[in-house]
């Protein structure tokens, strides 16, 4: 009997042993000062993962508890600081470990390396380019724009890989409100954090779109006590150009906030050209249009953390921009013995207001994330243009004046949870209503030769819209060894009612769908990954292009609504080659049912043309793309890359039948001059594209800059050369009744410097509670 106890109280001991349970416990200071909010993770030496991860007390104490026997090491890091890496140990009691950091700031015996591109990352999902760390020399979001591999930015808008139809969120918050010349000048570039081309959004996205996303992730306040920079610009484009903005930011205690103020006054120039013939007459148009808006901007935000798991916060933003211009267009009718001139000048005056408010509560830790939000943007756009004639034309005119309001409330109520099971198991859930009020006012006014205009009620319009949308969606990411996984569904229920008061008819669109999205990631050695990915799109018609009212630029060219306009579904494919996580090559499909479709008419009658927006019968885009870096060149850092893509748009009642092959090359490169003077250059070459249903031939563009830190890097001075070589959409439209050779253009040349003063606190010792376990998270996410 003494002999069997003995050997069971063996087995037990060995079991305890072997499954021991140890304490990871110790400090992390500086200059023995103890530090805050640093992330300290724990990582297994065998298979290089992550085991567990904390964020060190105000006393800058960390434990980790429950920890089995092995073999681990510890990684400290802290924004400001040098990453610290223990020695591998082997643990089988409880120890005690103690870290001491040193600012980045210090002189070294170790060379510091500055990232001076951005880190790129591409994931089965997304295209991810973080600018935290970056030295690029960007002044606003467009610049950004023109950085992320393969985005070509014209005066026609951004494209993609052969795609337009590209929504811009902030936040993960829509933008479709929004002016799109606007948004890409006013915002600065300085307040960006990252930019993520998401190809196959997840089921947390809107279903809404048929084409890629680009959601910009603006700046949060992660830096110790009070700091603040101060911008102003100037420059030649279209006239002289200026601008100037501040901002402050203080994080102390648990209470973190930042405001900001900036006044702009860029200027541009689009040109357009059309040449076509109908019968023995044809029409050489030239219109001519500089831009000068003037805009203001203001925004606050406040968090505060209630303690460690739970915070609350609301950030204030408002825009207003005052836009007055006059384009003029030339139109000049030939025929085999006459020259006649339609000359007419479109005057501007154009008020547009953005207010947004954005209260949130979340609570996290180490496994649970939850976050409710409201989301209410109010925007007002009051417009009038009068197209009138001109005393050289030799065509008679009857001048016409427009005045077009329009309001829109848009309120979104939102709540996410995600529950992390393990490193390698997250489940995520989420819930979202929004509701869209919009009153788009029309009125139309005729010359009436005394001096004065007349109402024209006929041609006048106010157009309604309340749409709702109900939102459910799910889902699961699970990484097993070099395998991941991402599937997700989304339920979305909307209901659209407009309201013409021209007829008072009141059409009503309802749409209930479920839509599935799913990615698989390999790791295939230490460098090559690969993905797979699909989701599945909705892209409803935009509340403007549901007005059948008529808004015209000049006396022979105008858009106009489509009520009868329905909305599109897409399948998207993509597979993914990954090289160290960068992108390397992809290939991309989508397949879109009822896409919508920017169609020119020509009535030969009257010689006017219109564009509308009709849905296609078919629309298929194929996009092959390579990228790599080019730091193989001694001293210069940068990417280049090719992508090739086929786009075909058919539609059947309208004679359309339109595809193309095309290749375009990008690079962006920068290289540090003496006298550390970084200098950067971004350029690009088309073989040709179809840009919308212009047949365009080949297109490039061309800048470059140089920047240089004074002050102990506290001044930071830009001198920007951009639109060196920009040649934009060159081509025809060719379908249906109608020939017309198009040219689209911007002004060329523009030059700009800017300067920049940081001051206040250089280096951040504390970062947001909520980004405490943002390690573990990301582990995930980013595979997906």
């Amino acid at each position: 009997m003494n002999v069997l106890i003995k050997i069971i109280l063996a087995f037990l001991l060995g079991v305890v042993t072997l499954n021991a349970q140890n304490q990871v416990s110790g400090t992390v200071s500086e200059n023995n000062q103890p530090l805050e909010f640093a992330n300290v993770v724990m990582y297994s030496e065998f298979s290089k993962d992550v085991v567990t991860g904390v964020i060190s007390n105000e006393s800058g104490n960390y434990i980790f508890t429950d920890i089995a026997n092995g073999s681990y090491y510890i990684e400290v890091s802290m924004l400001g600081f040098k990453t610290q890496k223990s020695e591998v140990f082997e643990l089988l009691t409880n120890k005690e470990l103690d870290f001491i950091l040193i600012e980045e700031n210090q002189n070294l015996d170790e060379v510091v390396i500055k990232n001076k591109r951005p880190v790129i990352r591409q994931t089965a999902e997304k295209l991810i380019v973080d600018l935290e760390k970056s030295e690029m020399i960007n002044s606003n979001l467009q610049d950004v724009m023109k950085g992320v591999p393969g985005i070509l930015v014209t005066n026609n808008g951004i494209s993609y890989a052969g795609q337009s139809n590209i929504r811009i969120l902030i936040n993960g918050k829509t933008t479709d409100y929004m002016d799109m010349d606007t948004l890409l000048r006013d915002m600065p570039a300085d307040n960006i954090a990252k930019v993520e081309l998401v190809e196959q959004p997840g089921a947390e996205f809107d279903a809404e779109g048929s084409g890629p996303i680009i959601n910009i992730i603006l700046k949060k306040n992660v830096k110790l006590g009070t700091h603040g920079n101060a911008t102003s610009w100037f420059g030649e484009d279209q006239g002289f150009e200026y601008g100037a903005s501040a901002s402050i930011a203080s994080y102390k205690n648990k209470l973190n906030w930042q405001a900001s103020a900036g006044y702009s006054a860029p200027t541009w120039r689009e040109d357009l050209f059309i040449k076509r013939t109908i019968g023995n007459e044809t029409y050489d148009q030239a219109t001519i249009e500089p831009y000068d808006p003037k805009s203001v901007r203001v925004s606050a935000s406040i968090d505060y953390y209630i303690n460690d798991d739970h915070s609350i916060g609301i950030g204030i933003r408002r825009n207003s921009t005052d836009s007055n211009r006059d384009s003029r267009s030339t139109n000049t009718i030939t025929t085999p013995s006459t020259t006649n001139l339609l000359l007419s000048r479109n005057s501007f005056n154009r008020d547009q207001e953005v207010f947004n408010v954005n209260p949130y509560y979340e609570f996290k830790n180490d496994a649970h994330k939850f976050t409710a939000d409201f989301n209410f943007v109010d925007y007002k756009n009051d417009n009038i243009n009068t197209i009138s004639s001109l005393p050289e034309s030799t065509v008679a005119y009857t001048d016409q004046r427009y005045l077009q309001d329009a309001e829109y409330q848009i309120k979104t109520y939102k709540a996410d949870y995600s529950r992390l099971f393990s490193d390698d198991f997250k489940l995520s859930f989420g819930i979202k209503n929004s509701q869209v009020n919009t009153d788009s006012d029309l009125k139309s006014f005729n010359d009436n030769n005394n001096g004065g205009f007349d109402f024209d009620e006929g041609a006048s319009n106010r157009f309604l819209v309340d749409e709702s949308i109900f939102a459910l969606y799910s889902k699961v990411n699970i990484t097993k060894g070099k395998w991941s996984f991402s599937g997700g569904l989304r339920f979305e229920d909307s209901n659209t009612q407009g309201t013409s008061s021209s007829n008072n008819e009141t059409r009503e669109r309802k749409i209930s769908k479920l839509f599935p999205s799913a990615s698989v990631s390999r790791k295939i050695n230490e460098n090559l990954g690969a993905s797979l990915a699909y989701s599945y799109r909705i892209r409803r018609p935009s509340y403007n292009t549901l007005n059948s009212f008529v808004t015209y630029y000049d006396p022979l060219s105008s858009d106009v609504g489509n009520e009868n306009l329905k909305p599109s579904f897409t399948n998207r494919y993509q597979f993914n080659l990954t090289f160290d996580g960068q992108p390397f090559f992809t290939i991309g499909y989508s397949e879109t049912k009822d896409a919508m479709f920017q169609f020119v008419s020509q009535d030969d009658a009257t010689a006017q043309i219109e564009r509308t927006t009709i849905n296609l019968n078919d629309s298929k885009n194929w996009n092959f793309r390579l990228f790599g870096p080019l730091s193989f060149i001694k001293g210069m850092d940068g990417y280049t890359g090719f992508i090739v893509n086929f786009n075909k748009f058919e539609s059947n009642p309208n004679n359309l039948n339109l595809q193309k092959w095309s290749l375009m090359w990008f690079t962006q490169a920068n290289y540090e001059l003496p006298w550390e003077i970084n200098a950067e250059l971004n350029g690009n070459y088309g073989t040709g594209a179809l840009e919308g249903g212009i047949d365009a031939e080949w297109f490039a563009g061309l800048g470059f800059s140089f920047s240089k830190k004074f002050l102990d890097e506290k001044l930071k001075v830009n001198l920007g050369f951009n639109k060196m070589l920009n040649r934009g959409f060159v081509g025809v439209i060719d379908y249906n009744n109608l020939f017309a050779e198009v040219e689209s253009n911007q002004s060329r040349q523009n030059i700009q410097l800017r300067l920049s003063y940081s001051f206040g606190s250089k280096f951040g010792k504390k970062k947001a509670r909520r980004n405490a376990s943002q390690d573990e998270e990301n582990r995930i996410d980013d595979n997906n």
